[in-house]
Order: C-alpha cells, then structure tokens, then sequence
C-alpha cells in the first residue's frame, strides 16, 4: 500500500482552491463541492471538501522542499502568511509553520536523508 490521497473540509471552496493553487498544488477536479489537486511535485493527490463546519484536527500536514527558506520567502511575497520563522529542529530536519484559510496546520520542511534514515531509526535486525 502507499498513501494516496488526503481530503480537507473547508468552509469556502473557492478561498480554499485559491490558497491551495498559490502553494503551488496542480488542479486535477473542479465541481462545486469538492477539488483534487496533484502536489506541487511527485504524484500524491490532496483534495478540499467543501462542509458546512470546518474544524481543524491535531494533524499537521507537511510539504518538503530542498530550501525551506527560499520557498517560505517565495510564499510569503505570494501572500502566504507564516506562524514561525524558519528554524532546525532538534530532529534534525528544518521547519517553517502556516495554517490554511480554516486553520489546517502546515509545515514547510527539509529533512534531506533524515527523513527516511535519522540517527536513531529502528533497523530491520532490532524490530
């Protein structure tokens, strides 16, 4: 199995599809309740769901980018607005935090080789 796709509920289609088109996602379905968009690269599909509540889970959603600073700046001149300055974490990967039009948490990162492979990952012979 791999991860496919991730649907949001928001409160205003078009804000949303808006938001989501300036961060740089690819739209692959377009109807008055509901869009799919390919990410900016690779081929994972996102959609937004359009519901008459919105409440925002504890999940934090992540996009990766080799220069997190570079793209943070690209996005903050295109109106973007950030929750944290750019900053290495101590899990080794570096992490910049927005939120959506309904509050659904983002985070900007590069993690490089520490995605897949940190210091202290577990190996096949100690599972």
């Amino acid at each position: 199995m791999k991860l496919n796709q991730l649907t949001l509920d928001v409160s205003d289609l078009s804000r949303s599809k808006s938001f989501y088109l300036t961060l740089g996602f690819r739209l692959l379905v377009d109807s008055p309740h509901y869009c799919r968009f390919l990410a900016p690269d690779g081929d994972t599909s996102f959609s937004l769901h359009r519901a008459d509540e919105v409440t925002p889970s504890g999940a934090t959603l992540y996009l990766e980018t080799d220069d997190v600073d570079a793209e943070k700046m690209r996005l903050e001149t295109a109106g973007i607005a950030f929750d944290t300055e750019a900053a290495d974490q101590r899990w080794l990967w570096r992490e910049a935090e927005f939120r959506d039009p309904d509050g659904h948490r983002w985070k900007l990162y590069h993690a490089g080789k520490n995605r897949i492979d940190p210091p202290w990952r577990v190996r096949p012979d100690e599972a």
